[in-house]
């Protein structure tokens, strides 16, 4: 899965910033890193694929994140 570094939207409505990818050092599974662009911005990781995955809002699917500003347009 590739998941492009840049500026997202979380369907909630707060921005952060995919700095990269990395693996789970036990299970090997593939994680985002990204930082939030409010408050203390914490760094937080998600598995990829919740991460690149639709949700329900208001019974529409939308996604749980969406690129709103990928400047270097790197695809990890």
């Amino acid at each position: 899965m590739s998941i492009a570094t840049g500026i997202y939207r979380h369907y909630k409505g707060q921005s952060y910033r995919v700095l990269g990818t990395a693996l789970h050092s036990e299970t090997m599974e593939e994680l985002v890193v990204y930082q939030a662009l409010y408050g203390d911005y914490g760094l937080w990781v998600r598995p990829a694929a919740m991460f690149a995955e639709t949700v329900e809002l208001d019974g529409e699917p939308i996604p749980r994140f969406a690129l709103v500003d990928a400047p270097d347009r790197k695809t990890l």
